[in-house]
């Protein structure tokens, strides 16, 4: 495959539609190419959402099938939801950090109660790699934030959800650049809900365990 084709196949890998030899090949371009990498992983909540689609879809409905009227009214409502929720975890952030203020070092505030996001973190020995999951629920599955560090690149890895029924899933990829351990933050989401979900694995592109975050 010449170099231009492979930059063509960015989206075609995102999207998971190259077949098995075709992916390998692309991802051996993805160790070495910053801008491909960078590419597949905007490409993430695009692929996230057709992948969401798919699997909420019925096998009989045409898909080439209109989206209903009040399609749009739904999709603004959501997004105004979200944002009113992030707007209330800002305005207890500000009450806690008057209370403490006001009240003094003795008092002891459980401000991360009102914080629906759910925080895990890990480092394994045999790798050196450090993980950060930051996870929300979300009516379609899970909202995932990963701050990583690993030094060992180059090399292309990728976060793997694990359900409780074994089932995997992609939540997001990346490339490692050369001996940098400085922190990479990628963005991501799963069709399965968190309480659906044993654990996270942080993997190379070619199988290899980096780090596990167990999910309960």
């Amino acid at each position: 495959m010449r170099s231009l084709e492979r930059h063509r196949d960015v989206g075609a890998y995102a999207l998971g539609v190259l077949d098995e030899a075709e992916a390998f090949r692309f991802e051996d371009h993805l160790m070495e190419c910053p801008r491909c990498a960078a590419q597949v992983t905007e490409f993430g909540p695009a692929a996230r959402q057709l992948m969401l689609y798919r699997r909420a879809t019925p096998r009989l409905v045409h898909p080439m099938t209109r989206p209903g009227p009040r399609l749009l009214d739904r999709l603004l409502s959501e997004v105004t939801a979200r944002r009113r929720a992030g707007r209330r975890r800002v305005l207890y952030a500000v009450a806690a950090a008057v209370v403490c203020a006001v009240a003094g070092p003795g008092v002891v505030i459980f401000a991360g109660q009102a914080d629906p996001a759910v925080r895990i973190t890990a480092t394994d020995e045999r790798s050196g790699v450090w993980a950060r999951v930051t996870t929300e629920d979300e009516v379609w599955g899970t909202d995932v934030e990963l701050e990583v560090k690993d030094g060992a690149g180059p090399r292309s890895c990728r976060l793997i959800a694990v359900g409780l029924d074994g089932t995997e899933q992609t939540v997001t990829s990346w490339n490692v650049p050369g001996h940098d351990a400085r922190p990479n933050t990628m963005h991501g989401g799963a069709a399965l809900r968190p309480d659906q979900i044993a654990r996270y694995e942080v993997r190379t592109a070619d199988g290899e365990h980096l780090v596990t975050l167990p999910a309960g």
